[in-house]
């Protein structure tokens, strides 16, 4: 295992938020690129679970955990410290590894605020019950987010983008795992 790594086996609800892209300075920091337009998952917990990258070398074998010591944005992306990694040479031998966060660490959300990996998997119909896919991802246009929704037409896969905005989205229900939106097929 890489200093800093302990062998640890991943929870039950751990869920992917981001990648280590690469070491930062010389005192063992490293850059954290977030999946999310909003990285508070790297905010909320202290201990990040890594899986080797998927592509590339791989310079650790299972799961492992890292405590982080120290994390804060810079620029357009999170950059972060852990116990045992000292140096540039520990945090390079991180790259590419992916960060899962336990679901259970992440702090609650705020009224009509959502996180993009409790969305992902929800039905979306329209108002008249329609049902128009499936949220598949969701982009960060930098003005709103937009739900990607799959779904099947005449064999063949197709996306629809919603703009994830009070206008668009009647409700969000995920005791049901079903999103309401004013919009119809054929926008």
């Amino acid at each position: 295992m890489l200093p800093g790594l302990e062998t640890a086996e991943l929870p039950a609800d751990a869920i992917e938020v981001g990648r280590i892209a690469d070491a930062w300075g010389v005192k063992g920091w490293f850059k954290a690129l977030p999946y999310s337009a909003d990285p508070e998952a790297l905010f909320s917990s202290k201990r990040w679970y890594l899986l080797p990258a998927e592509k590339g070398p791989k310079t650790f074998v299972g799961p492992g955990c890292l405590v982080i010591s120290g994390i804060k944005h810079h620029a357009n992306t999170v950059v972060a410290s852990a116990q045992g990694v000292e140096d540039r040479d520990g945090a390079e031998a991180l790259r590419g590894a992916r960060i899962f966060i336990a679901r259970s660490s992440f702090s609650m959300p705020g009224v009509d605020e959502y996180y993009w990996v409790d969305l992902i998997g929800l039905d979306v119909v329209n108002r008249e019950g329609i049902a128009l896919g499936v949220v598949h991802e969701l982009l960060a246009t930098g003005l709103q987010t937009v739900l990607v929704v799959s779904f099947q037409h005449e064999g063949k896969a197709l996306e629809r983008m919603i703009p994830f905005v009070a206008v668009y989205i009647d409700q969000v229900d995920l005791a049901t795992r079903r999103i309401t939106v004013d919009w119809q097929p054929d926008y």
